[in-house]
This record gives C-alpha cells, structure tokens and sequence, in this order.
C-alpha cells in the first residue's frame, strides 16, 4: 500500500471489495424491486368529513325498521343494562318504525325519495367543498350519517383511495354530547381498526359558543322573525333532550345548550325571559332535561301568552325533530291550549349564515394542515 492510499483510507476507509460493491448492488436491487413492487397509494391531500345523525332510506315499515334498530341498539344513546334493553327494543320495533314512518312520509322529499336531512347535509358538503378552495386545493370535502347511509367507514375508505392522508371529521353538533358527538367518533374509530395504514384524524370540537356561530344565529333568527306576519311574545330554543342521569354522570351538553342560548340573547339584544331554553324528544319513561318543550308550550298558551316562534339551534340541519316535532306537533299542542300563531324557525341549514358558521369551524380545526 503506497502513501495515497494510506491517506485515503484514513479519511474514507478502504475500498469495497468486489464482493462487498456486488452485496451493496444486490441490495439496492432489492430497495428498488420492493418500492415497485408495493401496492400503489395515493397521499399528500385533506378530507374533511361533515356527520350527521342520520335518516332511513324510505318510510315504509322495514327501511324504519333498520334504521331504529340501528339508532336505539347504540350503547351510547341508550345505556340501559344491554340484555334488558335489547329485549324491550324487539317490542318497540313492533309498532314504532309504522307510527314513525307516517311521520317521515309527512315530511320526506319524494322528489330525490329522501330524508331532508340528506338533502341538506349533501348540500352543506358541496358548498363547503367551494368554499374551502381558497385554503387549499387539497381538500377534498364528504358526508356521511352516523345511522343509515352513506356510513362513516365507507366515506372515510373513499377519502383514503383519493389521497387524504389527514382528515377532519366533524360531527355536525354545536353541542358536545355523548350520545351524539362521542358516538361519531367512536365509529370513526371503529373504521380505522379496520385500515392497514390509518389516516391522521382529527374530531372537530364543538362550537357551541363559537362567536361565528352565535353571530349566524342572531341573524337567521332575525331574519325569521322578520318574514312573520305577527311579533311573538315568547321565542323558545328548543334543543333536543337527554335523560337527566347523563347529565348526571358528567356530560356537558346541557351547560353547553345554555351557554349558547345565553350568547345569542346577547347577541340579539334581548331583555331576560324572551328566549327561553327549552328541550324536546323525550323517548321512554324516565326524566329528561328541563323544561321540556311540549310542556312549556302548552303552559304559555294557558298562561295566556298567544304568540310564540321557535328556534332549534342545536340543530345544523332540519329533520324530523325540527320539521314534524316542533313545526306540526307542538304547533298542534299550541293551539289546543289555547294559543294562536305559532312559528317554527328553519335552522341554519345549507344558508349562507349556516356556510359561514360551518366554514369558520372547519378553517379554525385545519390549522396546521392547511392554509
């Protein structure tokens, strides 16, 4: 070995040896062969997903069926003892899903044969697709329904297969409840047990005192009562109720529920006692969180109040709970009692406040990804 190379092996050590650049090829080779050979998959863009509760796929008795069964079988909604529960489910579902059906047919869309609560919740998503590509051209916008179709596990497959490999999902609740919001994330969860490489996830949080959403609130609220041809007296929110031993166990959605009806009376510059939180849809014999709505309208009107509206804010979309319950059913309890003009509020919707309420949450939660 003469001078040259001494110095070089100190500085770079000795050359390979032909066996040694043989096995280094050999394993780039197989570096390359193995890169080729994976299944192709795309990556790089961001999904947001919006969730709603869910609709049957028609009013006729078995498309009811399946959907309460899905709906009420749901550990979180129902936290009865399992065995027992699901013994009074088979007889709920022997006369529930035809008295419900009559119900939906009252309020269904015959001309996509759907619930407005697809409707709308498709619509939302294409909107939120427009508006989101000033932040990115990556983002790809979907929908799904807790129950019923299109599912969570799916949309979520189909956001993989475009290329997402970050997605926002957001539950389409203002206020954060187990039986509604956690359930969401659960089947979020339960599809990713399901994915060999999972997506980053994230859950959107609520947005119940979000000043975007209390604003969009304040004016589709004035905006309600502007198109009315008399002045209520009363405006009830009605939000949809739980039974009070949740709220008992630790869920925040009634504090939740008040924080936002009392920043929309600020917002709206109202005296105390004009808006009134109020909760709807009791299901089964226990308590419930009040005051309960049917009750409440019935005692203004014997109280001899004659005029009342109703918002739903805990709603992002109209369905059955805002369209048949309130518009038709508490009207009806209203006028028995003696009241006279009775309104029922469109939620916030596919409208330009509710885009802009549902387009300021999705920007705040992609921090970081996009924009």
């Amino acid at each position: 070995m003469n001078v040259s190379e001494e110095v070089r092996d100190e500085a770079y050590g000795p050359s390979p040896t032909p066996a040694a650049r043989a096995s280094a090829a050999a394993a780039a080779a197989d570096v390359l062969r193995r890169l080729t050979e994976h299944p192709p998959f795309k990556s790089g863009r961001i999904g947001v997903l919006i969730v709603n509760l869910g609709t049957p796929e028609g009013t006729d008795y078995w498309s009811m069926r399946r959907y309460l069964k899905e709906f009420l079988s749901d550990q979180r909604v129902i936290e009865a003892p399992r065995a027992l529960w699901l013994l009074i489910l088979q007889i709920i579902l022997l006369r529930r899903p035809t008295a419900k059906g009559r119900d939906y047919a009252s309020i269904w869309n015959t001309e996509r044969d759907e619930g407005p609560l697809k409707t709308i919740t498709r619509a939302q998503s294409d909107k939120l697709a427009g508006a989101l590509k000033s932040l990115s051209p990556d983002i790809d916008v979907d929908w799904a329904m807790r129950y019923g179709l299109p599912r969570i596990g799916d949309r979520l497959a189909a956001l993989q297969a475009q290329g997402c490999d970050r997605i926002l999902v957001v539950p389409l609740y203002p206020q954060y409840c187990a039986a509604t919001t956690a359930t969401v994330g659960d089947k979020v969860f339960d599809a990713l047990k399901t994915m060999r490489w999972q997506p980053t996830i994230r859950i959107a949080a609520p947005w119940y005192d979000d000043p975007a959403y209390i604003e969009a609130l304040a004016r589709s609220t004035r905006d309600g009562l502007a198109k009315l041809d008399f002045e209520p007296e009363v405006v009830l929110a009605s939000f949809h109720g739980i039974p009070q031993a949740y709220f008992e166990k630790g869920d925040p959605y009634y504090c939740h529920c008040a924080k936002t009806t009392r920043l929309l009376a600020a917002e709206l510059g109202w005296e105390e006692g004009r808006l009134r939180m109020t909760f709807q849809s009791r299901f089964g014999p226990g308590e419930w969180l009040r005051p309960y709505t049917d009750e409440t309208v019935r005692e203004l009107a014997a109280s001899g109040v004659r005029r009342i509206a109703v918002i739903t804010p805990g709603f992002a979309a109209d369905c059955l709970e805002t369209l048949e319950e309130i518009g038709v059913e508490n009207a009806g309890y209203f006028e028995e009692a003696g009241g006279e003009r009775f309104a029922a509020i469109p939620c916030l919707n596919d409208s330009a406040d509710g885009m802009a309420a549902l387009e300021a949450v999705v920007r705040r939660e992609l921090g970081g990804w996009a924009g």
